[in-house]
């Protein structure tokens, strides 16, 4: 434990202070910085403000609400790094305050150099040094060669069960496939067995996981306040769509996009073809987002019901305004970093984790 936090020490300046951000219609928020990670990818926060955020690399730690003390979580499962692979998210069980389980997602390696998603569910140790009873309760069929598009963002619904995106991992046919546990949405329940209400019980026995299809990286995943399920995912060459997620629906990838394939090769559009779930929003250029958090807190109060993505490529903060099943972008944030995950605090602050090596956590209230 030491010697990570030497090396991390090593590596990595103290944090700055703050510093102040104005979004392109004029809002201004003031930024904390409070630590500082080797490619940071997900975090979650527990019933005290304490944090735990992922870092791709396979780390795990328990970050106090100020940032200033970050301990190493052990027992994490054994990951494959590489590429877009990795350790992924982390989110608490809805009872976590009586039973201490949490939930992880990684990139798990396969035979012949395979890959694929998993999930694994454990308790966390009363003094949050360690991941005990780690149990795998879902993995992504089959496991295939490449390391991209692994997904594997987690949220659970307001009636308890868990929700796990499982991208297309680049191989786009799947996605309509019911035979394989790509380009899905999964629904289990907490324990990880299947729900019998699922909308496709006579597909065969893994679709009867399937909540949706048709979806390619889907790398943000959120209820809000009605129950209804949100997330994006990346397009091809552009065309980063937002859905509003029905059970049984299908989103059409590879067979329509609002975008186009990297070869500049055309894809129909959604409107062409209105057996698919068109998005609610999407972008021309590429915001190419991760993160996703439907805001509710009082902090910011002209927020509250609407979308906040991190951008990539974008390198910003996104504003989305959700009216009923309508969805369109409101204000833009830019700092001049990739942003990674975005999450709300207890106190309605909003936290964002910035990509790659030498990422940092932020904690943004309004400015003046």
């Amino acid at each position: 434990m030491k010697r990570f936090l030497i090396l991390a020490t090593m590596l990595f300046p103290a944090p700055a202070l703050a510093f102040e951000i104005t979004g392109n219609e004029g809002t201004p928020l003031e930024a904390q910085e409070l630590a500082v990670f080797d490619e940071p990818w997900a975090m979650t926060f527990l019933p005290d403000g304490r944090m735990l955020v992922t870092e791709k690399v396979g780390e795990l730690s328990l970050v106090s609400a100020d940032g200033g003390t970050i301990t190493q979580v052990g027992g994490v499962p054994q990951i494959a790094y590489g590429g877009q692979g990795g350790l992924g998210d982390v989110i608490l069980h809805p009872d976590f305050a009586e039973n201490r389980i949490v939930y992880v997602s990684f990139a798990e390696p396969g035979a012949a150099g395979s890959r694929g998603a998993a999930v694994a569910r454990a308790k966390l140790a009363g003094d949050g040094s360690a991941l005990e009873g780690v149990e795998i309760i879902w993995r992504q069929e089959p496991k295939v060669t490449g390391s991209g598009h692994y997904s594997h963002r987690l949220a659970f619904s307001p009636d308890g069960h868990l929700f796990i995106t499982s991208g297309d991992r680049q191989k786009q046919t799947p996605a309509q496939d019911f035979t394989m546990a790509l380009g899905k949405i999964i629904r289990l329940n907490a324990d990880g067995s299947v729900p019998d209400d699922n909308p496709w019980q006579d597909k065969g026995e893994l679709a009867r996981s399937f909540w949706s299809m048709g979806h390619r990286n889907l790398l943000g995943i959120a209820f809000d306040a009605e129950g209804r399920l949100w997330q994006h995912e990346m397009g091809p060459r552009h065309g980063d769509e937002l859905n509003l997620v029905q059970p049984g629906a299908n989103h059409g990838w590879p067979q329509v996009s609002e975008g186009n394939h990297y070869s500049g090769a055309k894809i129909p559009n959604h409107d062409t073809a209105p057996q698919f779930a068109p998005p609610k929003a999407y972008w021309v250029p590429t915001i190419a987002p991760s993160g996703l958090v439907i805001y509710d807190g009082d902090l910011f109060q002209d927020w509250q019901g609407d979308a906040l993505i991190g951008g990539l490529a974008s390198r910003a903060l996104i504003l989305v305004d959700l009216e009923g099943e309508t969805a369109s972008e409101l204000e833009r944030f830019e700092w001049g970093s990739r942003i990674r995950e975005v999450e709300q605090g207890p106190n309605g602050a909003v936290f964002v984790l910035e990509d790659g090596p030498g990422g940092r956590l932020l904690r943004l209230t309004p400015g003046d």
